[in-house]
């Protein structure tokens, strides 16, 4: 019986598929409205000053608590961004309490940007959200 000896013809790479941020505001709706805007900042830049179309959307969400409101926040813009072709640049937040927020979020088409880098979605990973003397905290990783 012949004993081959096969040599793998592969190897493990260590590979981050993460992106986090640090975000500070005044008050909760800033760090809302900041975090959003750091997120599309990281998936894509303009490059056409004016877009083909914009479009507006009237956002609900609720959650358990603070943390999960954040993160579902986040979650749908990156949602609504992929089923619409849209990136978003403007968000008005008209209400936030500690379990809902209610939005009017205003995006462009995806056609006017360079896409630099897919964000599947913000994750629970190393999540922190904080009040500090100066306002507000948040950290947040990104799953690309």
């Amino acid at each position: 019986m012949a004993h081959f000896y096969f040599m793998k013809n592969y190897q493990i790479i260590e590979h981050t598929a993460d992106i986090g941020i640090r975000v500070k505001a005044r008050d909760l709706k800033e760090l809302f409205k900041n975090a959003a805007r750091a997120m599309f900042d990281i998936m894509a830049e303009t490059i056409e000053k004016k877009s083909q179309r914009t479009e507006k959307f009237a956002l609900k969400q609720r959650a358990a608590d603070r943390e999960e409101l954040f993160i579902n926040w986040l979650n749908e813009l990156l949602s609504l961004s992929a089923t619409q072709g849209l990136v978003f640049k403007d968000f008005k937040i008209e209400r936030l309490d500690e379990g809902s927020i209610e939005a009017i979020v205003t995006g462009n088409d995806i056609k006017s940007y360079k896409v630099n880098t897919e964000i599947k979605a913000a994750t629970y990973h190393e999540l922190k959200l904080e009040k500090a003397s100066s306002g507000w905290q948040a950290e947040v990783i990104f799953d690309v």
